[in-house]
């Protein structure tokens, strides 16, 4: 039996869930998103999820036309008609249907699609084992194009990079901005350990303010490590003790070769894989409940 998609507030078959080749999503890329994992019946970090996608609307001029508890509760109701404890939850708002051209007035109301359904982008030897990157030639768009912390539908220029990942046979792709500093990777946020400091880009370098990178930040200062927020360049990297991604989809992916030069031992480092267990932790005990304790015990 096929997943259950909800569309502008009603359910349909995956094989049936359409929307217009009018809609300005499709068109022109015109919209937001949220990705959003549910673990053991409860879903991750929710209200900040959709606070997020809710300012990234009102920075665009997007109108949602559903209110803050009513997407919550559909978010959770997708994940109940496809019976799913553990998921990747995909929100999409597009501009809705228009026509041809771009102006925005033409599109009457938005649309509002959203997705449960598993999700592995790595294997889970990579977590244990680590991954290769590359840094990428493609650079991050410029903040003062687009704020990133608008998490729109246009992802080009991040598969541009992705590509190049591909191309050279390693599992990522690390972004520069147009002055060199590192930003995040294809779909995740960029931390690396040095002499016992955990260090994070910025959010002026041209990076989203992921809620998994907030919540190692939060990890990291439970454990006592001095975390800092500061620029760093390719060669930070590649003389890092650890370095790791983070992100909704891949949590805490451990890297341990960049452009060819091994990153520390060669292998995940000591307080990743703390920081991994921590994270996984706070999984099992924080969320908001899909199932009430009657529909769990039917």
């Amino acid at each position: 039996m096929g997943l259950e998609v909800f569309i502008d507030g009603k359910f349909f078959p995956q094989e049936e869930a359409k929307i217009s080749v009018w809609d300005h999503g499709f068109l022109y890329g015109d919209g937001i998103f949220e990705g959003i994992r549910a673990y053991n019946g409860k879903v991750f970090f929710l209200e900040e999820h959709l606070e997020r996608l809710y300012a990234s609307a009102k920075c665009i001029h997007l109108k949602i036309p559903m209110h803050k508890k009513e997407m919550m509760e559909a978010v959770l109701e997708t994940c109940r008609i496809n019976n799913l404890k553990d998921a990747y939850i995909r929100v999409v708002v597009s501009r809705g249907k228009g026509d041809l051209g771009i102006d925005p007035r033409n599109c009457s109301v938005a649309t509002v699609v959203i997705i449960a359904d598993k999700i592995a982008l790595f294997n889970s030897e990579y977590y244990k084992k680590g991954i290769r990157a590359i840094v990428s030639s493609t650079r991050k768009n410029s903040p003062h194009s687009l704020n990133p912390q608008v998490k729109s539908l246009n992802y080009l220029n991040n598969i541009m990079a992705k590509l190049e990942a591909i191309n050279a046979g390693v599992g990522e792709a690390i972004m520069l901005n147009d002055n060199g500093f590192i930003t995040e990777g294809t779909a995740e946020n960029v931390f690396m350990i040095k002499k016992g400091i955990l260090k994070t880009p910025p959010s002026y370098v041209g990076i989203l303010e992921g809620i998994t990178r907030n919540v190692v930040l939060e990890i990291a200062r439970k454990m006592n490590l001095p975390t800092q927020e500061a620029q760093f360049t390719t060669f930070d990297l590649y003389v890092a003790d650890e370095v790791f991604l983070t992100g909704t989809a891949v949590e805490i992916l451990p890297v341990i070769e960049i452009d060819g030069r091994i990153i520390g031992e060669g292998k995940p480092g000591k307080m990743t894989l703390k920081m991994q267990a921590a994270f996984r932790e706070l999984t099992r005990t924080e969320g908001t409940l899909i199932f009430n304790t009657m529909e769990i015990g039917a």
